[in-house]
């Protein structure tokens, strides 16, 4: 088993993606994501998590050494993209609830 990342990627993408449906459920239950964009941008940073978890499982459980690591690869890179993401919408809610 040669991938050193695949492991930590599924954990954390997982627990990641809780808190991107966390930050979903609480805008629907409080009634403001008809007015913001936050809704989507998780919407999308969860999908990305959900991508790099099942890349990253794959990665795990594959045989073939070369699509192991190509598909660690692009898990790392769906993972990273989602963390931006993640910053993103964090940054929002940061500035939405300053500004109110």
């Amino acid at each position: 088993m040669a991938n050193k990342t695949s492991q930590h990627i599924l954990s954390t993408s997982a627990n990641l993606l809780g808190f991107c449906l966390f930050i979903i459920t609480s805008l629907h239950l409080t009634n403001r994501s008809e007015n913001s964009l936050i809704d989507e941008f998780t919407s999308i940073v969860a999908l990305s998590l959900t991508i790099s978890s099942a890349l990253s499982f794959f990665s795990i459980r594959t045989e073939n050494h070369i699509l192991e690591i190509k598909l660690e690869k692009i898990a790392d890179y769906f993972f990273m993209a989602s963390l931006l993401g993640i910053f993103v919408i964090i940054v929002f809610i940061t500035f939405k609830f300053w500004l109110k």
